[in-house]
């Protein structure tokens, strides 16, 4: 599950999802972006990031040899209903697997809304979490075993 949940994302994580899953708009996507362990900042310092492009504007390097993952309305589940016996929210993400995974050691894993999946830019894209992901790539595939990535619950 998450590790933090960006600022700009609080309260919005499960609206994000549905747009996805709604096709709304049809290019939407949720992307998954690794983020290597060199030079990674903060939980504190990433989660005040408005956008992908702030988040890889300091010493936060993406891992881009194994690349970004996009998960589309077909890749993601129907949104859930509540779960109103234990109070809570809550959407999964599917396993994902990056083939033959090459490069830096990754830390995190970043999940992001992005409405123009293939046609936009970094700064269009929403952080909505960050995960612990650490993982050496060998060559090997690399899967995330995600489930649930976010929780709404109460204070």
């Amino acid at each position: 599950m998450a590790a933090i949940v960006f600022n700009i994302a609080k309260g919005r994580v499960v609206e994000f999802y549905n747009r996805v899953e709604s096709n709304d708009p049809a290019a939407s996507a949720l992307v998954l972006v690794p983020l290597e362990t060199s030079g990674l900042e903060s939980d504190a310092v990433l989660k005040d990031k408005d956008d992908l492009a702030a988040v890889l504007s300091g010493p936060t390097n993406e891992q881009t040899t194994m690349g970004r993952k996009v998960l589309t309305d077909a890749d993601l589940a129907a949104l859930p209903a509540p779960d109103d016996g234990n109070d809570r929210y809550q959407v999964s993400l599917p396993s994902v697997v990056w083939t033959a995974a090459t490069g830096n050691q990754v830390a995190k894993i970043l999940v992001g809304y992005d409405p123009n999946a293939g046609g936009g830019t970094d700064s269009e894209i929403i952080p909505l979490t960050l995960m612990d992901a650490i993982a050496t790539p060998d060559g090997t595939d690399l899967t995330l075993t995600t489930g649930v990535f976010f929780r709404a619950t109460d204070p």
